[in-house]
């Protein structure tokens, strides 16, 4: 199923993903940012041909940003409208101003309504940006499928979402929250799957050029940058060298590109020194040690 949509996944995420879907249970996704944790939630929606619904969490997000909240400007015109017309009925206002055709329903209502009886898929993007308090409710909403709006009652899925909890690891998410989910660490991809990733992400990339990117990429990894490249901007280099028409890595090439591929100065100025000079070396003459 992933793998129709251009995602490569491994065996214990293609097995922990098919258990989600299985046993109804949200799955709580950890990893490096860039790993490719989004994407999984993309690629399932697509491949279950259901909506995505994304919840990008970030500080200071609050229930009205996710769950719902009143129009209150039309609410307001409809109160004026019902003061001219001579309406004192304030029970009927109120029944009225407070009904769904005034409710805005945000990520997580939305994620919990199916008018069509299908169940979406529900992303819960970085939910280590939030507070703990915003965390907490979610424990209500991961549990029951439900939501209270006070003034409309409890709204309950009539079929739970599939939820895809996404987390970058800035901050440990509370226990109670993980034991309502299976739990998998998505890792950078090794040698060969990146290379396969380029190869389906970036037809026009040759084989050769494709070979240096990966392992350039994969030894990057292991010089302890401030931030390493992801998957998404392997794949962004790939494109940019196959713009350029280049056909293999040289130190100018590498020089130049490397804005595609990393994103704090630090690392860049690090890199187009000496130790990223030998750095190609190494990957060209271990390249062709391997034949």
């Amino acid at each position: 199923m992933l793998a129709a949509g251009n995602y490569l996944a491994g065996r214990s995420l293609a097995t922990v993903l098919f258990l989600s879907l299985r046993m109804k249970r949200p799955l709580f996704l950890e990893g490096e940012a860039g790993v490719g944790k989004t994407e999984i939630a993309k690629v399932l929606a697509s491949a279950l041909d259901r909506p995505l619904i994304r919840l990008q969490c970030y500080e200071g997000l609050d229930i009205s940003s996710a769950v719902y909240e009143w129009n209150y400007p039309a609410q307001m015109l409809e109160i004026r409208l019902a003061e001219a017309s001579g309406t004192t009925d304030r029970g009927r206002i109120e029944a009225d101003i407070f009904s769904e055709r005034y409710l805005i329903r945000r990520p997580v209502l939305q994620a919990l309504s199916s008018p069509d009886g299908r169940a979406p898929v529900f992303l819960i993007d970085e939910l280590d940006r939030t507070d703990e308090a915003f965390e907490a409710f979610l424990l209500e909403v991961l549990s029951d499928f439900q939501v209270t709006v006070p003034e409309l009652g409890t709204i309950r899925a009539a079929e739970p979402p599939i939820v895809i909890i996404t987390t970058n690891r800035t901050r440990e998410v509370h226990d109670a929250l993980k034991r309502r989910c299976l739990y998998h660490w998505v890792d950078y991809p090794d040698a060969a799957q990146e290379l396969e990733i380029i190869r389906r992400k970036v037809p026009g990339c040759n084989a050769t050029l494709s070979q240096q990117v990966v392992a350039y990429v994969q030894r990057l990894r292991g010089l302890d940058l401030f931030k390493n490249p992801g998957v998404a901007e392997t794949i962004d280099w790939a494109t940019a060298l196959t713009e350029l028409d280049r056909m293999a890595l040289d130190p100018e090439t590498v020089s130049d590109t490397l804005g595609t591929l990393l994103k704090y100065q630090d690392d860049i100025a690090r890199i187009e020194g000496a130790e990223g000079r030998k750095l190609l070396d190494d990957v060209k003459a271990g390249l062709a040690a391997a034949g």
